[in-house]
């Protein structure tokens, strides 16, 4: 069965802390144990497989700075 081709979409989603620790002690448990993690963000499912590339980015700009924890991954 051919997965459906997903719509381009950029979307930045603000939770409160407790919300954020638990969705990052979960994205920490799957990386671990060598398994999916699953998210819906702003109402869209989304499934990162084990594979999935992590990386942390930090930006500088007009006196801003900015970390992202990245994940990233190619639909088989």
């Amino acid at each position: 069965m051919k997965r459906k081709k997903r719509k381009s979409r950029d979307v930045e989603k603000a939770y409160p802390i407790s919300q954020f620790v638990a969705k990052l002690r979960r994205l920490a448990d799957a990386i671990e144990n060598d398994r999916p993690f699953r998210i819906q963000i702003a109402g869209q499912r989304v499934a990162i497989p084990p594979h999935a590339t992590i990386s942390v980015e930090h930006e500088c700009e007009d006196g801003a700075e900015e970390v992202e924890f990245q994940v990233k991954w190619r639909n088989r």
